[in-house]
């Protein structure tokens, strides 16, 4: 059974990888085998401290920064990409604007749906071109959200954003699930990164969401790793157009 989560010699394209949610499924992925590319906007060549985790581990890190909202940056990015031999692509980068609908500012709007929509396209159309081409499938993961089912309060943007996510994981599993390429999302719920910051740091808000997660704490980075090496294993090479819940039960109440 282990075989089937076994990663050895496979090479996983994670971006978003230099901390939170990214980092940590970065890091599950390498003790399951793979090598990483890891992205972000401020990653370090040598991918800081979670390079050296990976190394550590005796898997190859190769690190870039990727501005996501720069539309030319990263379409010079997803063509290098299209001709590395990625067999798995974890697309986790994204950011997240807080201010009621109306006043929330255009140019708000036009860097969230840049970076969480319209560059996950991109790349992902970039990567499984290359993977089409190779022939020998792939296994792509969307970073989806709670908010791809439900609206949430002062962020319309990411919520759209996060709404077109789970649009995007399907539309891109009816074409390629017959190539061999699986794509499927993971949903994550209300987990301590620095995205939920001010959620965590408001005493009402806080409790009023504690007191809906049946598992009764907040999701950390570790809880990502077994769901992102299951997405990227042949485990889970019968699952398409998925998106996995990873959120300790809030969508079960």
């Amino acid at each position: 059974m282990s075989t089937l989560f076994d990663l050895t010699g496979k090479t996983a394209l994670v971006t978003g990888a230099r901390r939170g949610i990214g980092a940590g499924m970065a890091l599950a992925l390498a003790e399951a085998g793979a090598d990483i590319i890891g992205v972000s906007a401020q990653m370090e060549a040598d991918g800081g401290d979670v390079g050296e985790k990976i190394r550590t581990m005796g898997r190859r890190f190769e690190g870039h920064a990727v501005n996501f909202a720069d539309r030319q940056a990263l379409k010079a990015f997803a063509e290098r990409m299209e001709q590395a031999p990625i067999d798995i692509l974890i697309n986790n980068a994204g950011t997240i604007k807080r201010q009621p609908a109306a006043e929330h500012p255009e140019e708000w709007w036009d860097e969230v749906i840049e970076t969480n929509l319209s560059a996950q396209f991109l790349l992902t159309q970039a990567v499984g071109r290359g993977m089409i081409a190779r022939g020998k499938g792939g296994k792509i993961i969307f970073t989806a959200s709670l908010l791809t089912f439900q609206g949430g309060i002062n962020v319309p943007g990411y919520a759209a954003s996060k709404g077109g996510i789970g649009q995007l994981t399907m539309a891109f599993a009816n074409e390629w699930a017959s190539k061999g390429i699986n794509v499927n999302a993971i949903a994550p719920g209300y987990i301590a990164t620095d995205n939920t910051e001010a959620l965590r740091a408001d005493a009402d808000r806080s409790a009023s969401i504690l007191g809906r997660i049946p598992a009764g704490r907040w999701g950390t980075p570790e809880d990502f790793g077994g769901p992102a090496v299951f997405l990227a294993s042949k485990a889970s090479d019968y699952v398409s157009g998925t998106i996995l819940t990873v959120d300790g039960g809030w969508m079960g109440r």
